[in-house]
């Protein structure tokens, strides 16, 4: 059965590491971490990963900045309570960890597959320029009776295909993990510069 868990929710990524390791919880005497992965994409373009890692794949005391590094994992959420309101909060789960050399992120790999479960009405829109988006939220199952809730987006025919997703649908999607910078308003005179992640899908499949 974990085994299948599993499989429903797989990323593996290549890119440079971008931080020291940031202490963030522990489980039955298991420390884990956060670390910062860089990735680039064909366009140049750089999306900064959160990563957590446990203190048994590697030496969390050492400090890595500018080594590569391939991960494979999982794409997991958490909800994090801020201001009165609950805040989804996403990493990678590293199940293994291997430092590379640089030769081997040239092929900028990021890669994602989930299957899962669409759990809130899809945001179809349109760009100023007519370029066609649509959001989703797609839970997929993790052991124990968790679930991981996962923004994802469509573009072009993808986002017209997902725009007739109805709450409960059944879905495949491969993609790549991205992150994008946005401004969040706290009040009328302030505002905080913050970092969403999300999966950009380059395929998507119905399931009946």
């Amino acid at each position: 059965m974990a085994d299948k868990i599993f499989e429903n929710n797989q990323v593996s990524i290549i890119g440079e590491i971008v931080s020291d390791f940031q202490y963030s919880h522990e489980v039955y005497g298991e420390g884990f971490y956060m670390v910062q992965v860089s990735v680039s994409r064909l366009s140049d373009f750089v999306d900064y990963i959160p990563v957590m890692v446990s203190e048994r794949l590697i030496d969390v005391t050492q400090n890595y900045e500018g080594q590569y590094v391939y991960v494979a994992g999982q794409f997991r959420s958490f909800n994090r309570h801020e201001e009165r309101k609950n805040r989804l909060v996403l990493s990678v789960f590293a199940r293994e960890l291997e430092l590379v050399e640089k030769q081997d992120a040239d092929s900028a790999s990021n890669q994602i597959y989930l299957d899962g479960y669409i759990c809130k009405d899809t945001v179809y829109r349109k760009t100023p320029l007519g370029r066609e988006i649509a959001d989703l939220l797609v839970a997929v199952n993790r052991s124990y009776g968790k679930s991981d809730y996962i923004p994802c987006i469509c573009w072009g025919r993808n986002a017209r295909f997902a725009s007739g997703f109805e709450v409960g649908s059944h879905v495949q999607i491969w993609g790549r993990i991205q992150s994008r910078e946005y401004v969040k308003k706290l009040s009328d005179t302030q505002a905080e510069k913050r970092v969403a992640y999300e999966v950009s899908v380059s395929k998507i499949e119905f399931l009946d």
